[in-house]
């Protein structure tokens, strides 16, 4: 869990140093909001690493559920140009809720008020 609160301190970092990303909402809002998006991304290596018996499983298990969990998450596409079916599975991808929080914190400065309502409203 460090590991990755630090790999995401790095990347808030470099983002607004190099890439002059500015963080124009609460940073504190933005690093709890993220660990609970890291608990929730470690819990499923966890139950991958649990059911897995080798390591070659584990990493087939990985990639069977990360590719569809990037896909869904409107990361590359578009929720509302998907079908109404994936859409609906949407809601169980983490990285949707999470892609929501970076882009309304980091670029829009929206706080915890506005954000609730974007994050957990059913389908």
């Amino acid at each position: 869990m460090l590991l990755a609160f630090f790999d995401t301190l790095e990347i808030l970092v470099v983002g607004t140093l190099w890439f002059d990303v500015p963080i124009r909402g609460g940073l504190g809002l933005l690093l709890a909001l993220s660990g609970l998006f890291l608990i929730s991304s470690l819990g499923m290596g966890l139950f991958i690493s649990t059911v897995a018996r080798t390591q070659q499983e584990a990493m087939m298990l990985t990639y069977f559920t990360l590719l569809p969990t990037i896909f869904l998450s409107g990361f590359f596409f578009p929720l509302r140009a998907m079908p109404p079916v994936l859409q609906a599975i949407s809601y169980l991808v983490p990285l949707r809720y999470y892609l929501v929080i970076i882009r309304s914190v980091l670029l829009k400065g929206v706080g915890l008020g506005s954000l609730g309502p974007k994050c957990w409203r059913s389908p």
